[in-house]
């Protein structure tokens, strides 16, 4: 592969990555590359829905990045999984499909990104979309990724939670992607015939039988390669040896908002100050590379029930045989869903002009660690029910810089999270309404009790301790290599650009403008699929 050229040479197969290698090969007239530095999706606790927590801490398939200790968080260094196989996190994660709110993407046109606003998004997430409930103005159907109802197998407490959520004042909604985000319901999910339809299934695996692409795995990039102030190439690692990836025409930068900022850094694009003492070469000074993160902040509220929950099925060993064998023979049941059954977008105060919370209800408690795992396989010895709930857009800002100049070394991640009064208020009002949903028919009489925060947390300065001590990434980090017009601001421009050097895009959840409210697998694939457009239209002219 040492000198190999290709047209295009893309850096990650995760859900933007694994978006563009399909689009780009799809005329066949287009040589390319994709370098992974994980491995195969091909594991059965990928393909199956509610094996990811066996992935939560397996380095297998995971970066298993740690933040710094974060003031926020009590001081907590959180644990942040990040998909490290064919996929990427679409591999690992909770399945569930939410594109953000349309005023989301038109603050990010308004931001100075033409093209990005709601009605040209809306226009891509239609054209990928198969969504099992059917085409409409809002979903898509006969597109690349199946998307399911998810309306069948839910536990029942699912429909109790939405009835309670209801009588606590927020509406039904059917779909949180259509016309209206703001209500209760049921999750759409990434999940076909009771299998992960991650984005390597939907559009890498089907781009793969195609002479075109290569895909490259356990392949890690070191630097981006320049001649000048242009990309011409990837230098990577792959069994031990250093080779490089010649691109013609130009480096996709999709690893995602840890990965790219860092591959950027390694490669002299990032603050200049900060690369020259760690002896890296200076192409583009900017600071901006790397900042700006922004992450969603989640906790849940748990309870001990009077009836059964998933704990009752999943912890003794009959009921594991019992799901195990269901879900082999007829790909149904617990384990061919997320533990996300139910939930919800809602205004902490009714003055707010959209949702600035997100709701989860989970059937499940696991409250009890397991060493290596997230337990939602062994759940607590008990019927538990947790309610969860999300910030939509946090004004916390954090970075990602190098902790060195070795490519292996895992960046430095600081969150920062919680660190603003806003994010912490909005925290407050949201916990105080999940106990106001707990308190509302027909929730209220299936609950035995609070176990977190439990009913002596009551005052605000306990909440707020209580909110900080327990609360951590719901998993969406982004905006660290974002999109503007200015290179003051930004890094890449409505193109997606690499601003002050030629040949070098950067198309992943690390070039939002500003985070959207709502899950961030959706919103990463759109963006593979609209710059796949853009670097189609270039490459045209």
């Amino acid at each position: 592969m040492a000198g190999s050229a290709f047209d295009f040479v893309i850096v990650g197969a995760g859900s933007a990555g694994c978006v563009l290698a399909e689009r780009l090969t799809a005329s066949g007239r287009h040589r390319v590359l994709v370098l992974e530095a994980g491995g195969s999706d091909r594991r059965f606790f990928v393909q199956m829905p509610l094996g990811y927590g066996k992935l939560f801490f397996d380095p297998a398939v995971n970066w298993l990045y740690r933040t710094e200790a974060d003031p926020g968080l009590a001081g907590q260094r959180d644990h942040w999984p990040r998909g490290k196989l064919l996929g990427g996190s679409s591999a690992i994660n909770a399945m569930v499909y939410i594109r953000g709110h349309a005023s989301d993407y038109e603050d990010w046109e308004a931001a100075g990104n033409p093209g990005w606003g709601w009605d040209e998004v809306l226009a891509a997430y239609r054209a990928i979309e198969d969504n099992e409930a059917g085409g409409d103005a809002w979903r898509g159907q006969g597109g690349p990724l199946f998307i399911s109802a998810n309306r069948r197998d839910l536990h029942p407490l699912c429909e109790v939670f939405v009835d309670a959520t209801e009588a606590a004042g927020i509406p039904r909604n059917a779909d949180f992607n259509g016309a209206e985000q703001e209500g209760v319901g049921s999750y759409q999910l990434t999940v076909k015939g009771g299998r992960r339809n991650s984005a390597a299934r939907a559009f890498l695996r089907p781009a793969m039988k195609r002479e075109n692409l290569t895909v490259l795995t356990h392949a890690q990039a070191t630097r981006v390669v320049f001649e000048g102030t242009r990309a011409v190439g990837v230098e990577y690692r792959h069994r031990g040896r250093t080779h490089v990836a010649r691109a013609a025409r130009e480096v996709i930068l999709s690893g995602g908002a840890i990965n790219s900022p860092q591959l950027l850094m390694l490669s002299g694009v990032g603050p200049g100050a900060a690369l020259r003492d760690l002896g890296l070469p200076v192409v583009v000074d900017n600071a901006n590379v790397g900042a700006h993160l922004s992450d969603h902040q989640g906790l849940n509220y748990t309870y001990r029930m009077r009836v059964p929950t998933y704990n009752d099925i999943l912890r003794p060993w009959w009921g594991k045989l019992a799901v195990g064998m269901r879900y082999l023979l007829t790909g149904r049941g617990p384990l061919s869903l997320s533990i996300n059954h139910g939930g919800g977008f809602f205004r902490t105060s009714p003055d707010l002009p959209r949702p600035n919370m997100q709701l989860y209800m989970q059937a499940i408690s696991t409250l009890i660690p397991r060493e290596g795992e997230r337990p939602v396989l062994t759940p607590d010895p008990f019927p538990g029910l947790s309610l969860g709930l999300s910030n939509c857009r946090p004004t916390s800002r954090g970075r990602i810089s190098l902790a060195s100049a070795d490519p292996f070394a895992h960046p430095r991640i600081e969150a920062n999270a919680l660190s603003t009064e806003h994010d912490i208020a909005e925290m407050l009002a949201a916990v105080k309404f999940l106990r106001r949903i707990a308190a509302c028919e027909p929730l209220a009489p299936l609950i035995d009790e609070e176990l977190r925060p439990g009913p002596a947390v009551v005052t605000d300065d306990d909440l707020i301790a209580d909110i900080r001590a327990r609360s951590g990434t719901v998993f969406h980090p982004s905006c660290t290599c974002r999109m503007g017009p200015d290179p003051a601001t930004a890094v890449v421009g409505p193109d997606l650009r690499v601003h002050g050097v030629a040949g070098l895009r950067v198309c992943d959840a690390s070039a939002f403008p500003s985070l959207i409210g709502g899950n961030t697998n959706a919103p990463a694939m759109m963006m593979g699929w609209k710059g796949a457009g853009l670097i189609l239209r270039d490459t045209a002219n």
